[in-house]
């Protein structure tokens, strides 16, 4: 009986000295790109909504941007809006 328990054994010990085959590395040309990783000249993050707007100089989600000041949420009316220049500080 105690010489059926040797080969078990000997299979267990050996094995359990085996390298795990090492994981292919990874071409960095076919990566996934990277979650808000595309910015904009200004910053802005195009994949989270926002764009840049010369107005308010600074990133703007263009429908957040429609709500606020009371415009038509169309592509048009947001870039109309956003080419005006800021209005100049009163003194």
């Amino acid at each position: 009986m105690k010489t059926a328990f040797l080969p078990v054994l000997l299979m267990l010990a050996v094995g359990g000295c085996a390298q795990p085959e090492p994981a292919p590395a990874r071409d960095p040309t076919t990566a996934a790109p990277v979650v808000g990783g595309d910015r904009d000249a200004h910053g802005c993050i195009g994949s989270a909504g926002y764009q840049w707007c010369q107005r308010s100089g600074r990133c703007e989600r263009p429908w957040e941007l429609a709500q606020a000041q009371g415009l038509a949420n169309t592509a048009e009316a947001i870039d109309a809006w956003c080419a005006l220049p800021p209005a100049p500080a009163r003194k």
